[in-house]
């Protein structure tokens, strides 16, 4: 499929921020989130969620499928979920005597891979071709997803009883790892009040919701967040906050060559729902702990005493002379 011509700069900016305004509309008091998550969209990237149930996850992505226009698709991982059940499988046509492809799940625009860890490894697996190559290989065959396509894996606390841990292939395949944290007072106080007023039971209400883009449109909007400018100076910052992490104190591991790809990427994201046609080092200060977060491991010895990744990398991001236009 032939890829869309870039919008004009103040045409993309209007369509990005309305987006913006459509999914904070539903998504009270998460800011950050939706504006990470965008950023993501935008860059072509795939989204980790990790939060306490009950935080809007599921809701996002709800919202951002009705925004574009998109087909929506979600798996609820178990332990019992085979991969076949993910990307899907052929099966004999008891009338013509032939096998055919059944398509699963994935073959959506937004795919929600709720409580993605909660499933075993093998079936975990079975995402990385979808969200490496965005496409699917049944018998043989090659099946593309249709664009845009965006994973979004929600994932509960690896604390929490039933769960497992991803393994580092797959959690590398994420652009953002975004942390879902609980509401102040006063919005939680507005989300009871939305939820309770007039309704019967809790059902995820998206109604409220107007699509302000189509699919050609998101894709046009991809393909310009793809040709914002990058300074040398900032790629340059970008590689020297990731390598800071190798070998830094508190962290036993420290993030790849894909990290300094995921901060530029997403910083292109972040410029264009600010309506810059140029990445500055704010943007990817903005992105730096959800891009590198799930690419570094914390000491065992430091972990025991509660440190957490966003602690060294605020660190690292401190200690990271950033340029200065």
């Amino acid at each position: 499929m032939t890829a869309p011509a870039p919008l004009p700069a103040a045409a993309a900016a209007r369509q990005a921020d309305a987006l913006r305004g459509q999914l904070r509309a539903a998504l009270l008091g998460q800011e950050d989130a939706v504006d990470h998550v965008l950023a993501a969209f935008l860059a072509g990237g795939h989204v980790l969620l990790e939060g306490v149930p009950g935080l809007g996850k599921t809701l996002l992505v709800l919202a951002l499928a009705r925004a574009i226009g998109g087909t929506f698709s979600r798996i609820q991982f178990t332990p019992d979920l085979m991969p076949s059940d993910v990307t899907g499988h052929a099966m004999l046509d008891s009338a013509s005597g032939e096998f055919r492809i059944r398509r699963g799940p994935v073959f959506a625009n937004l795919l929600l891979a709720d409580e993605v860890n909660r499933a075993p490894a093998k079936t975990q697996a079975a995402l990385l071709e979808v969200m490496q190559e965005g496409q699917v290989t049944i018998e043989g065959q090659r099946l593309p997803l249709p664009p845009p396509f965006l994973t979004m894996a929600t994932q509960n606390p690896i604390e929490q009883e039933g769960t497992y841990p991803l393994p580092e292939a797959q959690l590398d395949r994420f652009l953002l790892k975004v942390n879902l944290g609980y509401p102040s007072a006063e919005v939680e106080a507005a989300v009871v009040r939305a939820v309770t007023r007039g309704r019967v039971g809790d059902r995820l209400d998206v109604d409220a919701v107007r699509q302000v883009v189509d699919l050609d449109g998101a894709r046009a909007l991809q393909v310009t967040a793809s040709q914002i400018t990058v300074d040398d100076r900032i790629v340059d910052y970008a590689v020297r906050l990731t390598r800071a992490t190798r070998g830094r104190q508190g962290l036993a591991v420290g993030a790849g060559p894909r990290g300094a790809i995921a901060l530029v990427r997403a910083a292109r994201g972040i410029a264009l729902l600010d309506g810059r046609d140029f990445v500055n080092a704010d943007d990817l200060k903005q992105v730096s702990l959800p891009a590198l977060r799930h690419r570094v491991a914390v000491a065992p010895e430091l972990e025991i005493e509660g440190l957490k990744a966003d602690d060294a990398l605020r660190s690292v991001v401190d200690s990271v002379e950033a340029p200065r236009t």
